[in-house]
C-alpha cells in the first residue's frame, strides 16, 4: 500500500509542476539549490547512479531510491524515468517519509 501512496503523491507533485525529471535537468536543479529531494531508480546505470549520488552528497540534497525506472515514470505519467528531482519542500518531506 505504501507503494501506491508515494506514486500518488509524486503524481500530484508533477501536476503541481514541482518536479523535474531527466538526468541533466536534475543535476542542474541540484547545483542551483532548488532540488529538495532526488529520487533515483534502483536499475539506473552505475555511471548515472554515481553522478547523481555524488552531486547529491556534495550539495547536501537527500537522495532516495525506488524499485525501477518504469515505476518512477508511471508515477509521473510518463515513460520510464531514471531520476526525478522534487522542487517543493513539503512534497519532498512527505515523499521521504513514505519512501524510507
Amino acid at each position: 500500500m505504501n507503494g501506491q501512496k508515494w506514486m500518488s503523491l509524486l503524481g500530484l507533485a508533477n501536476r503541481a509542476r514541482k518536479i523535474i525529471s531527466g538526468e541533466e535537468l536534475v543535476v542542474k536543479e541540484v547545483r542551483s539549490g532548488r532540488a529538495k529531494l532526488v529520487i533515483l531508480a534502483a536499475d539506473a546505470s552505475s555511471n548515472t547512479e554515481k553522478k547523481i549520488s555524488d552531486k547529491c552528497s556534495y550539495y547536501k540534497v537527500p537522495l532516495t531510491k525506488v524499485e525501477n525506472r518504469s515505476l518512477l515514470g508511471q508515477a509521473i505519467g510518463k515513460e520510464a524515468r531514471v531520476t526525478v528531482a522534487v522542487l517543493d519542500e513539503g512534497f519532498a518531506r512527505k515523499l521521504q517519509t513514505l519512501l524510507d
